[in-house]
């Protein structure tokens, strides 16, 4: 039919644009915040464009939501205030008849957003995590960089080097800052390098330098001259994947766990992303209604709206069941029933009883038929 090549055509349109618009909103909100915590010290900054991607792909499945609500709410708002659902009304056509053309168009993001759900954003946060991790527990001869103060994983202990050879095993010009028993100490030489000792620690060994002790704004402390001065380096320790945060423990795992009490509650989100998803599809056909006398903006604040306390109640409802104050089918299916009685109770209010249950009057075109005439 004309009707429903005409509907999936601009959909995909719209659909693409606010994907991009979208995309490139969270891809720069996200560099910023990354290049931030690169620049603070709290991420490697050669793992800046990992975690960007790492990002992309987490939020990818609440960015394929919204595009799917709002491409369909614009589409058919449009079409209202244009007065081509008029046409396509007058062709015998139904509220309902727009349903199995929209379902068509929102299948394949429905598909991708069930694998986002399941199986991309847990893989995700599980890669975030490790990386940062990994950069958490890296060691303090990592962190050292010509030129610039770096504090230890430990947080005790400044680091300043001026100079590092090709190879990183020695430095000159260093300063070395640390606090023990209140006291700080403060030791400062020329040169340096890295020495691994029998027991399998590593150690800074400056060389011609001085070493000062003292409690801050207070004139007795202590000078020392060496000649060469041991600073052990604070080893990592290994990577706990038994610790791996909630979100990003696989679905398969949550449900072979299923009687730890979090994890149901992960299983609450991750399988309400694609019925919200659903729910909001179908919600739209009925909420682009246009009333000529409300402004153009109204069906748009009401999606933003209905959108925010729908994401809010399923959080609500993962909460509820992390807590064991809700059981986990209820948890999963009882807020999309609501949604779906709901927008129920919306296509009644908008349908025709005819056009639910009465002949169209369509000759298969989308096209009028007349009604008068010779013959």
């Amino acid at each position: 039919m004309i009707f429903q090549r005409s509907l999936q055509r601009e959909l995909n349109y719209t659909a693409g644009a606010v994907f991009m618009v979208l995309i490139t909103v969270m891809l720069t909100t996200m560099m910023i915040r990354i290049l931030g915590f690169a620049a603070s010290g709290k991420a490697d900054p050669r793992d800046v464009l990992v975690l960007i991607g790492l990002a992309v792909i987490g939020y990818l499945a609440v960015i394929l939501i919204v595009t799917l609500f709002v491409s369909i709410l614009f589409v058919l708002t449009r079409w209202y205030r244009d007065s081509e659902m008029v046409v396509w009304f007058a062709s015998g056509l139904s509220i309902t008849n727009f349903v199995k053309p929209v379902l068509r168009f929102a299948t394949p993001y429905l598909a991708v957003i069930t694998f986002c759900a399941l199986v991309a954003w847990p893989w995700a946060n599980l890669q975030i995590a490790t990386l940062e991790a990994r950069f958490a527990q890296r060691d303090d001869v990592s962190m050292i960089s010509p030129g610039q103060f770096r504090e230890s994983a430990a947080s005790h202990r400044v680091f300043f080097v001026e100079t590092v050879s090709p190879d990183t095993t020695k430095v000159h010009n260093v300063f070395v800052s640390g606090t023990e028993n209140g006291k700080v100490n403060v030791v400062v030489s020329k040169d340096g390098h890295i020495e691994t000792a029998k027991d399998g620690n590593r150690y800074i060994v400056l060389e011609k330098g001085r070493r000062y002790d003292g409690v801050p704004g207070q004139p007795d402390y202590r000078v020392m001259e060496f000649e060469r001065y041991g600073v052990k380096i604070d080893n990592p320790t290994a990577v706990d994947t038994d610790n791996t945060p909630t979100k990003g423990v696989p679905t398969t795992r949550l449900f072979r766990e299923i009687q730890n009490p979090i994890f149901r509650g992960e299983i609450v989100w991750r399988i309400g992303l694609p019925l919200l998803a659903l729910s909001l599809v179908l919600l739209a056909v009925p909420l682009a209604y246009q009333n000529p006398r409300h402004g153009r903006t109204v069906n748009l604040v009401m999606a933003v709206l209905i959108y925010l306390g729908y994401t809010n109640l399923l959080s609500l409802s993962q909460a509820y069941v992390a807590q064991e104050r809700l059981p986990l089918a209820l948890g999963v299916w009882l807020l999309h029933a609501l949604a779906l009685g709901v927008i129920v109770l919306l296509y009644l209010r908008r349908v025709r009883f005819r056009g639910l249950f009465g002949r169209r009057r369509n000759n298969g075109t989308g096209g009028v038929r007349a009604s008068g005439g010779t013959r």
